[in-house]
């Protein structure tokens, strides 16, 4: 073999490596996000029967932004505490592409596009697509955004992984 046959076997010996160390890192991030995705998910459920109280953000009583504050901050991200902040951070999803762990934002006041109430993807089957959240009248509790009062009051989401 001469040189050159040489040096290309190395160059094509360190790209083979390379690709394999890129996909298996690849493949790595995306356990970790799916590992803390369900940490999410699973912190939220179980605050799941605690009773809604505007501003608080214990077991006692708490609102939505908290359970999405509070849910995040198990994985180490600390997001703003006001869900029209929380609405801002991370990337825009459209409703067709949530997926789990993605952050859904809604309008309940008067005003049809400000967000005013929060909620974690939770599940996702064909049609319907579940998230919880902190209701008024029932706590956290999980619930369908295809429902005729959550669809209408929908405004965005956001992937924060």
């Amino acid at each position: 073999m001469d040189i050159n046959s040489i040096m290309k076997v190395r160059f094509l010996i360190m790209i083979f490596g390379l690709s394999m160390l890129l996909l298996g890192s690849c493949s790595s991030a995306r356990k970790i996000r799916q590992q803390n995705v369900q940490q999410v998910i699973d912190t939220a459920k179980s605050f799941q029967g605690t009773p809604y109280r505007y501003g608080g953000s214990s077991r006692t009583g708490m609102d939505c932004s908290a359970l999405v504050y509070l849910s995040f901050r198990s994985v180490g991200i600390t997001l703003p505490r006001v869900s029209a902040d929380q609405s801002r951070i991370g990337k825009r999803v459209s409703k067709r592409k949530l997926k789990k762990g993605d952050v859904v934002f809604f309008a309940t006041g008067r005003r049809r596009r400000r967000v005013t109430h929060a909620g974690i993807i939770t599940e996702k089957r064909p049609g319907r697509t579940y998230f919880i959240h902190a209701s008024t009248s029932l706590g956290v509790t999980e619930d369908h955004i295809q429902s005729k009062y959550w669809s209408k009051r929908w405004v965005r989401a956001r992937r924060i992984f």
